[in-house]
């Protein structure tokens, strides 16, 4: 019990420190301290913020395949914690993107979500994703029943088109979209097996 109440804080704060860093950086940017972000603060912004996102999303679509594998129940403890990082990360990346990139200018912000096709993407990813932060909490599973986890069952979807998103992003190195594709293809046909697969509901790597 004392080492679950000691490593949430502990998980809790290094989910935080990215944010923490990157806002000590804007504020250096704006105070004309040292440049910690390189030539184009925006785009580093938009950048780290979005790696962020998906690192933090595929940790918390990992959780219930962990949490079955390694026979460890307790994980199940962090889930919610992370998948709200996630959306908090999320909110992040599309801040940075009205607020650095496009500057609140508000026609423009319709335009670049219709036409550009990875914005589109991503900004469906962020729709989506909302609902899940809100619902996440006992009450609304009580509420919901069942339909509770048809809803969060949503999230294999937001990772897709978080790969998507990266992978129109980044065109100079498909690595990351590759990297993390194939971690949500993981964990997505691990779901099906253990679903309708007795074998794959019973093993475990750790007894």
């Amino acid at each position: 019990m004392r080492t679950g109440i000691l490593i949430k804080p502990i998980v809790f704060i290094l989910l935080l420190l990215p944010a923490l860093y990157y806002s000590y950086a804007v504020y250096l940017a704006l105070t004309g301290g040292e440049n910690l972000l390189g030539p184009d603060p925006a785009q580093a912004l938009a950048l780290v913020t979005g790696e962020w996102s998906i690192r933090i999303l595929v940790a918390a679509l990992a959780i219930t395949p962990l949490r079955y594998l390694l026979n460890m129940p307790k994980l199940w403890n962090y889930r919610r914690m992370v998948g709200l990082f996630a959306l908090f990360y999320v909110s992040l990346h599309l801040l940075v993107f009205l607020m650095f990139l496009l500057q609140w200018q508000w026609l423009d912000i319709g335009r670049e979500i219709v036409e550009r096709p990875y914005i589109t993407v991503g900004f469906t990813a962020f729709i989506l994703l909302v609902p899940l932060g809100l619902t996440s909490f006992q009450l609304a599973q009580r509420k919901m029943g069942r339909n509770w986890k048809k809803l969060h069952s949503l999230v294999y979807g937001i990772n897709i088109l978080a790969v998507l998103h990266i992978l129109w992003v980044v065109r100079s190195s498909y690595f990351d979209a590759v990297l993390y594709g194939s971690l949500v293809l993981i964990c997505l046909g691990y779901r099906i097996m253990r679903k309708y697969s007795p074998s794959v509901r019973k093993f475990a790597v750790l007894k």
